[in-house]
C-alpha cells in the first residue's frame, strides 16, 4: 500500500463523498515548502526555549503557606483544588 492516501481512498473509509475543498486543501498541503527550515519564523505567539528561565523550587516560609491555605476557596483531601484551565 502506497504511503500517500488520496482523498478518494480516505473518503471512501469514511463513507464519505469527495470534496473539492479537501482537494483544494490537499493540493496546498502537498505542494507546501515543509523542507525549508531556515526559513524565518514569523509566529508572534511563540516563546523561543531558549529564553526562559530556569526553573527554580523556592521554600516558602510556614506563615506565608499558611496565610495561602487559609484563602484558598476550595480544599479537597488536603490538595488545594484550583479551576479548570485548559478546555477539552
Amino acid at each position: 500500500m502506497s504511503k500517500i492516501m488520496t482523498v478518494d481512498v480516505l473518503s471512501s473509509i469514511k463513507g464519505a463523498q469527495p470534496s473539492e475543498a479537501v482537494n483544494q486543501l490537499f493540493e496546498v498541503i502537498k505542494n507546501a515548502n515543509a523542507s525549508n527550515n531556515n526559513a524565518i519564523n514569523h509566529n508572534t505567539s511563540s516563546v523561543s526555549l531558549d529564553d526562559l528561565r530556569d526553573d527554580v523550587v523556592i521554600d516558602s516560609p510556614e506563615t506565608e503557606k499558611q496565610i495561602i491555605i487559609e484563602n484558598f476557596p476550595k480544599e479537597k483531601n488536603g490538595y488545594l483544588v484550583v479551576s479548570k484551565v485548559i478546555e477539552e
